[in-house]
């Protein structure tokens, strides 16, 4: 059991509060989901639990952590370039428990993640893999060292929706504890049986720490639910103070003007009008007292994204978008797909999906070339890997506002501020903000530039599970055309007029 005490993490570089008095209890049964907008630090909540030196070199924590010598098997959020460098051999060969493990231990393991043994011994490097390959068999080695809880960091990131299926039924079946982050709504609805829940109110000043024993579509009704009455409650105590405080400034006002006006007259009038000032001034004390007890209006962390401009963004129906015509879809001298066809008109909105390594991204890649090149039309590209449009050290208002001048820069810092980034994150690095972050500063960006076709790769796969439905409804009403790669069902469902599946054969309606 992994227990976790009145913990609080503060970030060293600007005193930043990230996580302020959490605790909660990891027992075996549990499936305990990690939520919270970007930047909350989920991910630096993992790291502390699984080794606190991975994190000793930017944040300061205090309170307990409660191991008692536990197994812990973390599943990092991203592998670096040297690891995706190496061969499926060499990177296997780094895990002490690959190579202690006898042939039966490692075909156990294959199959509990639904791999092929061999794949172990594969020549191939890391970054050639699938998506779904590397989390399968990363998750196989992890299991190899038999741990006691599992830290999975967005396990559901780049896997296509077969293997997304397949995680599900892993987590429903896992037979230690498991503490995980993941953008994937669906899959949180259908796994996870705890929500802690990581927020930062006020303007990022203030940090809450919730925890609940119930599964995510229950907690996030019951979230709302609770807000709305709190919200009732609050607005009617008001409105009750605000009538009880005219009430109160007219029996005041009166007495008051008597008493000028009568006292020097009438002494004995004028000592009865003082016991009565007595007893006014006594009720606005009550009610000032009754004023500090009354119900808060709820505070919760709001996603926010600006909109586009209807007006800008618009795109004439019927107008030719992408006529692509493709005998072969090639990445070096591999074919991935064949006939390849792709017709667009304006304002369509189309969902590509298929199995990782199927070709989406570099088939929207080739989309996005053709598109940015054109005049007749503004479009944008978000590519699945922010790191090449935010490179160097560009802060956020730079990216937003590249001119440099001044009535840019203000226009650049309001969005910002609107969409809660702290003045210091603005002045930041953008390369060094956290995914959901880079994720809100490219929109933002295509905000401002007027696009209106939008080329997305994966768009809502950095947002959390409470900001995402925000990102679906903003896209949802973009009125220009999307051309588009996800597996994220609720994207293809709420967004997506048109969606296909990307295979050897080409493209087919789904």
């Amino acid at each position: 059991m992994l227990q976790v005490k009145n913990l609080t993490i503060t970030h060293k570089k600007d005193l930043t509060t990230l996580v302020e008095g959490l605790s909660f209890t990891l027992a075996p049964g549990d499936r305990a989901a990690l939520i919270g907008e970007e930047g909350n630090g989920k991910s630096t909540v993992l790291k502390l639990l699984y080794r606190p030196e991975l994190v000793e070199s930017y944040v300061e924590w205090t309170g307990e952590i409660v191991d008692r010598g536990l197994r812990k098997g973390w599943l990092a959020q991203e592998l670096s370039p040297g690891e995706l460098a190496l061969t499926v051999w060499e990177f296997c060969r780094r895990v002490p428990a690959f190579e202690e493990a006898d042939p039966k231990a490692l075909d156990r393991a294959a199959r509990q993640v639904g791999l092929s043994s061999e794949l172990f011994w594969d020549s191939r490097s890391v970054s050639t893999l699938s998506g779904g390959e590397r989390v399968k068999l990363r998750l196989a080695l992890l299991l190899l060292d038999g741990p006691d809880v599992l830290l999975l960091d967005e396990p559901s990131n780049d896997l296509d929706l077969t293997t997304l299926e397949w995680l599900e039924r892993f987590l429903l079946s896992c037979q230690v504890p498991v503490l995980y982050i993941s953008h994937d709504e669906t899959l949180l609805e259908h796994t996870a049986n705890a929500v802690i829940h990581l927020e930062r109110l006020r303007r990022r000043t203030v940090s809450r720490c919730t925890t609940a024993k119930m599964g995510y579509a229950q907690y996030v009704g019951e979230r709302s639910a609770g807000f709305e009455r709190q919200e009732q409650l609050a607005r009617k105590e008001r409105a009750e103070y605000d009538a009880k405080m005219d009430t109160f400034r007219r029996i005041h006002d009166s007495v008051e003007h008597q008493l000028t006006t009568v006292s020097r007259q009438n002494p004995g009038k004028g000592r009865l009008l003082k016991k009565k000032m007595h007893t006014v001034l006594s009720m606005g004390r009550r009610f000032e007292r009754e004023k500090e007890n009354m119900t808060a209006l709820p505070e919760w962390e709001e996603a926010i994204l600006a909109a586009f401009d209807q007006e800008m963004s618009a795109f004439p129906a019927g107008k030719t978008v992408l006529r692509l015509d493709l005998p072969e879809l090639t990445a070096g001298d591999r074919t991935l797909a064949r006939n390849v066809r792709l017709w667009v008109d304006g304002p369509e909105k189309i969902g590509v999906t298929g199995p990782n390594g199927a070709g989406k991204s570099t088939l929207l890649k080739l989309i996005a070339d053709q598109l940015l090149a054109r005049t007749d039309l503004r479009a944008a590209y978000m590519p699945q890997d922010y790191g090449d449009l935010l490179l160097g050290d560009r802060t956020p208002v730079e990216v937003l506002a590249p001119s440099g001048r001044r009535e840019d820069v203000t226009r650049a810092r309001t969005l910002l501020g609107n969409m809660k980034y702290k003045a210091e994150e603005m002045e930041h690095p953008a390369a060094g903000l956290s995914g959901g972050q880079r994720a809100k500063l490219l929109f933002l960006s295509m905000v401002l530039n007027g696009a209106n076709v939008l080329v997305l790769d994966e768009p809502t796969r950095n947002f959390s599970p409470l900001s995402a439905p925000v990102i679906r409804r903003v896209l949802a009403d973009f009125p220009g055309v999307i051309i588009s790669v996800s597996h994220d069902r609720l994207y293809l469902e709420q967004v997506c007029t048109r969606v296909l599946k990307l295979g050897p054969e080409g493209l087919r309606e789904r």
